[in-house]
């Protein structure tokens, strides 16, 4: 709210504008307080300085505010000027005001409660073993609590699946989520594990150059990629890339409750939300898995004959020699368990979205973390099971 429509000002015409002006005199236990110029948003800053020391002068019995010579106040000046009446005001004083609009009146009077909000203390955080015990456990029971989540929203999934007006499933989003995740993504997937695979081609060539074992970066390529880099790097690009916007549409879903409006009209919305997505995740990360080994295995082969000069005959009859059906299958198992993680934890943080955009983004950073992490523990312990079993 203006005193004064000031919209259509010019950049010359606010420069010229009177700056605001705060002038104090002290008499005795009375303090005159002058204020002049525009006290508007554009302006305020300019004068802050002044007020706030008029604030912490002490001893004033009388604070007379004389407003006859502002020409223009908006409620970001109205804000200012009220929080000196305030202050002085819990002092003691008593304040008067002389010379103002009726306008002025109605500002004042709609900013008197911001104005009198007492500023939010700061906070510490503890030091000793006590606040970090307490720290331990409240993580402790967050991440229960999370998992107790997941596992409902994954029964929600495949029993509310079942009662969609006799279909068990729906190909229709099914198959749009597995284009939009699956075919979307094997650019970045190509790309990604194509350098990667060159690069760990490049540094092995240079490692096994000193022992006279060069052919033996197949070895190192192949097994790496096929049972645990193909694998990984997919999931991961997929978490940062599927799961992030899997977070984000149930999200911004859930803050325009549209959500609320799938249970009003009767329909699961796990069911209807997140089960295509799951879906989609455990059939397109083995495929995308399988073009990564096969670009990661391009790139270190293209690597090889150029560093090394190993040529791509010599390459192939190394790998078949070097792998087997083990090697191959055992990063296929992982594909769609990962998938299955990535998918329930972007859906978990996207239903605990709040009503607000700083909730959508600090859920979609925690999507993207905790699935990247949750992905490679899960790959550790695949690891350890088949060393266990001789896999």
């Amino acid at each position: 709210m203006l005193t004064k429509d000031r919209d259509d000002a010019s950049p010359h015409d606010i420069a010229a504008e009177p700056r605001p002006q705060a002038q104090g005199k002290a008499e005795g236990g009375r303090l005159a307080v002058t204020l002049s110029g525009n006290w508007t948003t554009r302006s305020i800053g300019g004068v802050d300085r002044e007020m706030r020391a008029l604030e912490e002068q002490a001893g004033a019995t009388t604070v007379v505010l004389d407003l006859s010579g502002i020409r223009e106040m908006d409620t970001a000046g109205a804000w200012v000027i009220k929080r000196l009446a305030v202050t002085q005001g819990r002092k003691g004083a008593r304040i008067e005001l002389s010379g103002g609009r009726q306008a002025f009146d109605v500002l004042l009077a709609a900013v008197e409660d911001a104005a009198l909000q007492e500023p939010p203390p700061a906070e510490s955080r503890p030091f000793g073993i006590v606040p970090t015990l307490e720290a331990i456990g409240r993580s402790v029971v967050n991440a229960w609590s999370e998992f107790l989540l997941a596992m409902h929203i994954l029964g929600a999934t495949l029993s509310g699946n079942r009662r969609r007006r006799g279909r068990r499933i729906n190909l229709a989003p099914l198959t749009m989520q597995i284009d939009r995740m699956g075919i979307g993504a094997i650019p970045v997937v190509v790309l990604m594990s194509t350098i990667v695979g060159a690069i760990v081609a490049q540094q092995g060539a240079f490692q096994l150059r000193y022992f006279g074992a060069e052919i033996f970066v197949v070895d190192l390529v192949g097994i790496l990629v096929l049972r645990e880099m193909g694998v990984l790097l997919t999931a991961i690009m997929i978490a940062g890339r599927s799961g992030s916007a899997i977070t984000a549409e149930i999200g911004s879903m859930k803050m325009r409750e549209e959500v609320d409006a799938l249970t009003v009209i009767g329909l699961n919305p796990i069911g209807v939300l997140v089960f295509p997505r799951l879906v989609a995740l455990a059939i397109i990360m083995p495929l995308l898995t399988i073009i990564a080994n096969i670009a990661a295995i391009a790139g270190a082969m293209a690597i090889a004959w150029v560093y090394s000069g190993i040529t791509p005959e010599a390459f192939f009859d190394r790998m078949t020699a070097a792998i087997d059906e083990s090697s191959l299958l055992s990063g296929l198992f992982k594909a769609p368990i990962m998938g299955f993680i990535i998918g329930i934890i972007a859906s978990v943080e996207g239903m605990k979205v709040g009503g607000s955009a700083e909730s959508l983004g600090r859920h979609v950073t925690s999507s993207v973390v905790k699935s990247i992490f949750v992905v490679i523990v899960v790959d550790g312990l695949f690891a350890i099971f088949y060393a266990a079993i001789d896999f």
